[in-house]
């Protein structure tokens, strides 16, 4: 009788989960959040790199990711982006979109991103605009230029979960419409795995 060699078929079964971002900002926001990425994690976070920082855009980017790959029962996708100068009805769209799946999920800064990462070293109090957002954040990273090394705030996430959960009560149900963040949200999640 011959023997038959069986060989297990390989499948594209990820043994990781995947937090698939697409984020406004194409520098800081990639160099933040590929920092939770190691060989040593049982997820993975994949930015996707945007053509525009709109919040169509960045949902535009997102949707059309999702059509090539499909996200799997454990899989995150999250629109990442600061209120800017955009309008309510931009933000809506993008709050919308994200109640239609228990994975989907908005991380909206306001200011600006920079205001979550500031939240890594004070309480943030008092910040009136973007620029005093950024000369605050420039006192504790003295280098910060849109580029952010995981290294300079990798300590300080545990305090910007506290302060900005702190600053989210009662938490909000779309976006911070005063100076916060919602980007904890998002961390804690990928912090769980």
């Amino acid at each position: 009788m011959a023997r038959r060699n069986y060989q297990r078929k390989k499948g594209k079964r990820r043994l990781k989960k995947m937090f698939l971002l697409s984020t406004e900002g194409t520098v800081t926001e990639p160099q933040y959040f590929s920092g939770f990425n190691s060989d040593t994690t049982v997820l993975h976070v994949r930015v996707i790199r945007n053509r525009g920082s709109s919040p169509e855009k960045v949902l535009r980017e997102m949707k059309r990711y999702l059509r090539e790959q499909d996200l799997q029962k454990d899989d995150e996708a999250w629109l990442v982006v600061d209120t800017d100068n955009w309008t309510d009805a931009q933000l809506t769209s993008l709050h919308q979109w994200s109640q239609k799946d228990r994975r989907y999920g908005l991380a909206v800064s306001n200011p600006m991103f920079e205001y979550w990462l500031l939240l890594h070293f004070e309480d943030g109090n008092a910040i009136a605009s973007p620029q005093n957002c950024i000369t605050r954040l420039k006192r504790q990273l003295p280098n910060y230029d849109k580029g952010i090394h995981r290294e300079d705030v990798s300590s300080g996430i545990t305090d910007a979960i506290r302060r900005a959960e702190r600053k989210d009560t009662p938490a909000c149900s779309d976006w911070p419409h005063n100076t916060g963040t919602t980007v904890y949200r998002l961390v804690k999640n990928i912090q769980k795995q």
